[in-house]
């Protein structure tokens, strides 16, 4: 009897107990994290939204343009949780969570075309396991850029935003591209792939940044470091990222998109419309 009398009091205690721990810590999604700042388009997955079709994966989010073969723009999340020792997978590939029906874009879909297959979400923003890197390698990822602008220009600010979160910050990263015809090694093109897949005139990026923290989204104030970035899709493009310093207002004038949606609207019209100094020693 005095054993069954424990093991009653120890079930309701991993009852009782148990659950009270699980309502005090909840966990926010993956998903939810690579979109805290908001669905900036309206994306949806739903088949007939085909060039705004919303993709969740764990590592990134995206909303797909099966028109112009490349995402219209790629949000993700940047903390030391995510950084580690994994390579370089390489494993280029398509993406077969697009729907039935779609072209998907091939790993030699850019072969000589003259423009690198860009990562929107960086295989090194995604070191945490091979898993996790590969996911950045899926071609729902890419993008046709120029060869110095992907291995220049926006490698430097790849490598910063990693600077920036060794240095004790976190940063939520969105990514895209707009326009038509760029300049890659081979010249100009519009089309690429037997017109499959469209090249981007300019590609931009907004980074928010903050201090490690819980609860990001309610720690985003007037007083956040936010950084716009809008350079042309060209192989004569200058390799310093700030030389292409921008507003999120002008991007999002570009773009008809609400980049910072999930924001409070007086902290976003603070936000947007503020130009970075750039590299801040």
């Amino acid at each position: 009897m005095r054993f069954r009398s424990y093991s009653l009091f120890f079930f309701i205690w991993v009852i009782t107990f148990g659950c009270q721990q699980a309502e005090v810590i909840p966990r926010i999604s993956l998903e939810a994290e690579q979109m805290l700042l908001g669905n900036p388009s309206g994306a949806t997955a739903e088949v007939r939204d085909y060039n705004n079709f919303l993709l969740l994966k764990p590592q990134y989010a995206l909303s797909y343009s099966r028109d112009r073969g490349t995402p219209n723009w790629v949000s993700w999340h940047v903390s030391q949780d995510w950084l580690g020792s994994a390579p370089r997978q390489d494993n280029f590939r398509s993406d077969a969570s697009l729907p039935e029906g779609w072209y998907r874009v091939t790993a030699s879909s850019y072969s000589g075309s003259g423009f690198d297959r860009g990562h929107n979400a960086p295989s090194a923003d995604r070191t945490r396991s091979v898993d996790e890197n590969a996911a950045t390698f899926l071609m729902t990822n890419m993008i046709p850029q120029a060869p110095r602008n992907n291995q220049e220009t926006w490698a430097r600010l790849e490598d910063y935003t990693r600077e920036l979160v060794q240095q004790g910050q976190e940063v939520y990263v969105m990514m895209g591209s707009y326009g038509v015809g760029g300049t890659g090694s081979e010249g100009t093109s519009r089309k690429i792939d037997d017109g499959r897949v469209t090249v981007p005139s300019r590609i931009w990026k907004v980074l928010v940044v903050l201090p490690e923290g819980d609860d990001d989204l309610s720690r985003i104030t007037t007083a956040t470091r936010v950084i716009a970035v809008n350079t042309p899709n060209t192989n004569s493009v200058r390799p310093d990222w700030t030389s292409y310093l921008t507003t999120v207002d002008a991007i999002e004038q570009a773009t008809g998109y609400d980049l910072l949606k999930a924001v409070p609207g007086e902290v976003q019209e603070v936000l947007e419309s503020r130009l970075d100094k750039g590299v801040l020693k």
